[in-house]
């Protein structure tokens, strides 16, 4: 049988050694993500202020895996705008 696991969206707050990094969930929650594999094989960049999608352990919610980067709205807007 399979370990159940949450999927998350969150942004990532600060960057820490070893591809760790602390992520705030969308439910104010913190916890501690690391880079998945794929993510590493294909050299994905992750920065403070991204939103990621994280895979948290139904026993240990404090920890989870980043999966993915999700697009920053943030980013698009501030490039179109002319102020």
């Amino acid at each position: 049988m399979t370990e159940q696991k949450w999927i998350h969206e969150g942004l990532i707050t600060e960057s820490l050694s070893n591809g760790m990094f602390r992520v705030r969930l969308d439910n104010e929650d913190l916890v501690l993500g690391y880079v998945s594999g794929k993510m590493r094989r294909k050299s994905i960049q992750i920065l403070p202020g991204d939103k990621v999608k994280i895979e948290v352990s139904v026993y240990d919610s404090t920890r989870g895996r980043i999966i993915s980067r999700l697009d920053n709205d943030n980013k698009n807007k501030n490039k179109d705008s002319k102020d």
